[in-house]
């Protein structure tokens, strides 16, 4: 039996043809020996037809169906041309070895040629691309090596290329840069209390708040210049009058020591930096909170934007956390406490970042591990819905919240839940729903602009007749379109034959014109005749019925 061999390269299709191997011979260990060898291997395969690809476009296409398992009509026109055709009912007397058994499967299906992948198959194969560039002439020293290193930039791009919005690296950054903006803001504004405080100490009890202070210190500068005439604008920074006048008082009677006027501009400038990251900080937040509804919307209905984040980021991405099984989920976070328990055969954690929710806050303290399972439940079908799911809904994530919801009044007081599959099915009906309104929004303007179309257009019958009806019945509408057709050819003929009678009338002149009356007393006589035989017809009627009535 014939063995062909289907290479794909960066510049097209190629067959080769491997004769006078015996199933005896089909040794791996002396393939893979005389493999390098090229005067031992060019006498076994060579060259029986090359297929270049037309574009770099095209050999991205071709490739990346190659890889995915597919035959592409290009690729089947080169082997049904190339290849011995087979009879029907008979069995082919040659097969096609291939490095991918699944595009092998594929090309069996659709064109029945027998397909192979074996060892001995991709060791042939490997010293087909090993000297590749020997066995096609016309290629020039370099044009290989361009063309497979342009194809497997595309095709690499190709394949890492997804839905820009829906890129979790984003989320995982921002988490990260959140929680360090909130380390260093808190030790920055720490550093600007204790900064400002030799100059004015009284500041630190009356503000609280670290955005506050920094702002309020900025405005001061020097707490001897402070006076009345600046509590309007204290209280807009403070947002009470009382604060601001207490500030003022403060100052007044404030027991600092005074600072030149260098100290108090690096003051000033290092509270503006405070401020300006606090700002930032608010920013990244709102940022993060709109990439986690693009994301994980389910996830972020049910746990919140932080909290959904932080799970994120450290299970790597959320395609790694839809695969991780609830019971990891719950832990995610607490792995030193748990190898510690392990180590020392203690009590394993209940529960990891899942722990800054608000649902196992609001658990009482017996119920809090319960709940924690109960969420990473939950908190594990939500990602998943999120990660595999084709349309972003919230839906799935709020029918999700209030089964925790339901859990916790079950557990406070008693009021059974629902159960997961009826909220399940009530959450897909309402999502088939909401599909349903978005496709009808469209369709029905159009139904408008038809309706006001046949408004316009028909003659008054035609606007009796129902709007589906003529829609669904196209057979009915084109007979009564083909009736009018017939009826205005009807009217073009009898007024081509007014015409030319008019036209003999001019030319005969009077004997047209007795003609014309001799026709018209002719209709009266018929017309006349036709009445009388209509009124013999109801007197033989009325007769009859006289005879029935009498006999009765």
């Amino acid at each position: 039996m014939a063995l062909y061999l289907l290479y794909e390269s960066a510049s097209g299709y190629s067959l080769f043809l491997a004769h006078g191997i015996d199933e005896i011979g089909q040794n791996t260990e002396a393939v893979r020996n005389s493999v390098s060898d090229l005067n031992r291997f060019g006498k076994v395969v060579q060259l029986t037809a090359f297929h270049p690809f037309e574009s770099a476009l095209d050999a991205l296409n071709q490739i990346n169906s190659v890889s995915e398992g597919l035959m592409t009509d290009q690729l089947r026109n080169f082997l049904e041309i190339n290849l011995p055709k087979v009879k029907e009912g008979k069995k082919a007397k040659f097969s096609l070895g291939l490095a991918d058994a699944k595009l092998g499967s594929h090309i069996f299906e659709v064109t029945k040629i027998p397909c192979q992948c074996n060892e001995f198959v991709l060791e042939l194969l490997r010293g087909v691309r090993l000297h590749f560039d020997r066995f096609i002439k016309d290629l020039k020293p370099g044009d290989l090596e361009k063309a497979q290193l342009g194809l497997g930039h595309s095709y690499s791009r190709a394949k890492v290329k997804f839905n820009v919005n829906r890129v979790d690296n984003m989320v995982i950054q921002a988490i990260f840069l959140l929680d360090t903006l909130d380390k260093d803001i808190n030790s920055f504004s720490m550093r600007v209390r204790e900064w400002y405080s030799w100059h004015f100490p009284e500041l630190v009890k009356i503000v609280n708040d670290n955005y506050l202070y920094a702002k309020v210190a900025k405005f001061i500068q020097d707490k001897s210049k402070l006076d009345e005439d600046k509590i309007p604008a204290l209280t807009d920074i403070v947002g009470e009058e009382e604060k601001a006048k207490e500030i003022v008082e403060a100052a007044k009677a404030s027991m600092g020591q005074d600072l030149s006027p260098i100290d108090l501009i690096n003051v000033h400038q290092f509270a503006q930096r405070v401020m300006d990251l606090s700002e930032y900080r608010r920013k990244l937040y709102d940022y993060l909170v709109t990439k986690m509804n693009d994301i994980a919307p389910n996830l972020t209905s049910l746990i919140g934007e932080v909290v959904a984040a932080r799970l994120i980021s450290h299970a790597g991405s959320l395609t790694n956390l839809a695969k991780v099984p609830s019971s990891t989920l719950q832990i995610l976070g607490a792995e030193k406490a748990l190898f510690r328990a392990l180590k020392t055969r203690g009590n394993t954690p209940k529960y990891g970042l899942i722990f800054h929710s608000s649902f196992i806050g609001r658990a009482s303290a017996r119920n809090k591990g319960r709940m924690a399972r109960y969420l990473a439940n939950k908190c594990s079908i939500a990602s998943r819905i999120d990660c595999f799911a084709e349309r972003s809904t919230t839906t799935f994530g709020e029918k999700l919240r209030e089964q925790v919801e339901e859990r916790l009044d079950f557990y406070d007081k008693g009021i059974a839940p629902r159960k997961n599959i009826d909220v399940m099915k009530a959450a897909i009906e309402s999502t088939q729903n909401e599909d349903t309104e978005m496709e009808e929004i469209p369709t029905g303007k159009k139904s408008k602009k038809k309706k006001s179309k046949v408004a316009a257009t028909d003659d008054v019958e035609a606007m009796t007749v129902d709007e589906p009806t003529t829609v669904q019945n196209g057979a009915a509408d084109d007979a009564k379109s083909e009736k009018k057709k017939k009826k205005k050819d009807k009217r073009k003929l009898d007024q081509e034959a007014e015409q030319q009678d008019e036209a003999v009338k001019h030319a005969n002149g009077v004997n047209g014109d007795e003609d014309g009356a001799a026709k018209k007393k002719e209709k009266k006589k018929s017309k006349s005749g036709n009445g009388e035989d209509l009124q013999a017809a109801s007197d033989i009627k009325k007769k009859k019925k006289k005879k029935k009535s009498s006999a009765e």
